[in-house]
């Protein structure tokens, strides 16, 4: 069964075999414990064109040591990432091929470099011996497998902070490191290192992409990075990390409002298949996300009722409800993210974006292009929202102010992929229907939870149970939905005017 470790750590360059710098004192290091030498031995794995190196994603299999094994590891933030790990073996572990299949899909992963490490490692400890970090020196011995192949040598310092270690340690650590003569490496990892030193990799080969110039640039700048969101998010949603589904779901949604939005830039015949499958996504996304955020509407909701009108065992079934939603949900999203469909539709998507089915006012300067494309959008907008306003409380209202929302979206994810053309120009109508957003959603919110409260009002009724406090809710998200009903024309008012007319 694979588990995950938080890494943080620090690599430094080091000219020779010079020995660790003196490093008892810096900070709260107290003393610096030997622990011997490791004998490390471990093969990299990617496909041949290395889409896990362009990720910045490393796979490995590695014997000796006190973690022999395989391990993930994922980029988090600069010098931090999690380390997926799971038991040694032959072949890749199921648990670790299933989070890298949106990458990998029909590939095959082969061995790439191995790497052979004589690690002598130092533990440093504080005044009263707790780990604080462990730095090693790494004599490395690379060996290029894939390719033309190449090996190389050399010998760089690795300071890795201890589990619950206050991150400062590696502050005081890099300041003494400095004073010795030691700086930074410029690769973020030993894998990267080799690559550099054998030969370097197709994923780095390709040099920085160009600046945006046209309207076409702008646009297929943004679905790029919108096509990458979906690819990074993946392994989360399949680790059930919070917010993952969420933020998946959203770069699914602004794809598809990319492509709606932006037709005088592509062509929609050849995006529209593309773009179904992307709401079909969307959708199976959203039966999990829409879940959560109702369980969770509906828990603030009851630890704000009075407990003298709480009656029954409304906390129990509120829970039960969630927790049946979750498993049932979850175990629908996870095939899904299996399925030969999401594959294709990876697939499809890169062949489109690879070969884009560009229009003539693609190669145009974006200034008038995608401000054109922003006024297209506030005016359909302002449609939506007069007609909803105009409807009388009640369903009909609920369901336009509903349809409005979407809009409102749309609006807002076309304003956010101008903004780096237009600047201020975009950015303000993006501000502008983000709040419209928050506050059409809040209604949508309480619309939904209104009829799970009388879902779970009928239950509670025909169990012989009190459904008084599921009364008590619904008359409070009922006012809920009246105050944001009251504040929309002014939202709306503020909204209409950041667009371009």
């Amino acid at each position: 069964m694979a588990d995950v470790k938080r890494e943080i750590e620090r690599k430094y360059e080091v000219a020779g075999d010079g020995p660790l710098p003196e490093l008892a004192g810096a900070g709260a290091v107290a003393d610096v414990v030997d622990r011997g030498v490791v004998e490390l031995d471990a093969v990299y794995y990617d496909t041949a064109d290395e889409r896990l190196g362009a990720a910045s994603l490393t796979l490995r299999r590695r014997s000796g040591g006190a973690d022999a094994g395989w391990h993930l590891k994922f980029p988090v933030a600069p010098g931090v990432r999690d380390e997926i790990r799971a038991p040694l073996s032959d072949t890749v572990p199921g648990e670790i091929a299933e989070l890298v299949r949106s990458r990998v899909r029909g590939a095959e992963l082969v061995p790439v470099v191995r790497l052979r490490s004589a690690r002598d490692v130092r533990h440093l400890v504080g005044a009263d011996g707790t780990l604080l970090a462990e730095a090693s020196v790494d004599t490395v011995d690379a060996e290029r497998l894939n390719r033309a192949g190449g090996t190389a040598h050399w010998t760089e310092i690795e300071v890795e902070l201890a589990d619950g270690a206050d991150p400062a340690v590696l502050d005081a650590v890099e300041e003494r490191l400095a004073e010795a003569g030691v700086r930074p490496s410029k690769a973020p990892s030993k894998v990267a290192e080799a690559l550099r030193r054998t030969g370097g990799s197709r994923a780095r080969s390709a040099g920085r992409a160009a600046e945006p110039v046209t309207a076409g640039d702008h646009v297929l700048a943004y679905l790029r990075e919108q096509r990458e969101a979906i690819l990074a998010r993946d392994p989360g949603v399949r680790r059930d990390l919070p917010d993952s589904v969420h933020q998946m779901r959203v770069a699914t949604r602004r794809l598809r409002s990319a492509f709606r939005s932006f037709g005088s830039v592509l062509d929609r015949d050849a995006t529209a298949p593309v773009a179904a499958e992307l709401k079909w996504l969307a959708r199976e996304l959203g039966a999990g996300r829409d879940q959560e955020v109702l369980a969770e509407r509906l828990s603030d909701a009851l630890d704000a009722v009075p407990p003298g009108e709480v009656t029954g065992p409304v906390r129990e079934r509120l829970g039960s409800w969630a927790a049946a939603r979750h498993g049932s949900t979850r175990g629908r999203l996870l095939g899904v993210l299996d399925s030969a469909r999401y594959l294709a539709l990876l697939d499809s998507l890169d062949t489109l974006l690879a070969d884009p089915p560009l229009r003539k006012k693609a190669a145009r300067k974006p200034g008038k292009v995608l401000t054109r494309a922003l006024k297209k959008e506030g005016d359909k907008l302002a449609r939506l929202v007069t007609a909803a306003l105009e409807l009388p409380p009640g369903e009909d209202r609920d369901h336009a102010l509903h349809q409005a929302r979407k809009r409102a979206k749309r609006a807002r994810y076309a304003a956010e992929a101008a903004v780096p053309a237009l600047g201020g120009s975009a950015r303000a109508p993006a501000r502008a229907a983000k709040k419209l957003t928050s506050l059409l959603g809040e209604h949508q919110d309480s619309v939904l939870a209104r009829q799970t409260l009388r879902e779970l009002a009928a239950v509670a009724h025909a169990a012989g149970e009190s459904a008084f406090t599921y009364g008590v809710l619904y008359e409070r998200e009922e006012q809920a939905a009246r105050r944001t009903e009251e504040k929309l024309p002014g939202k709306w008012a503020k909204a209409r005017s950041a667009f371009p007319h």
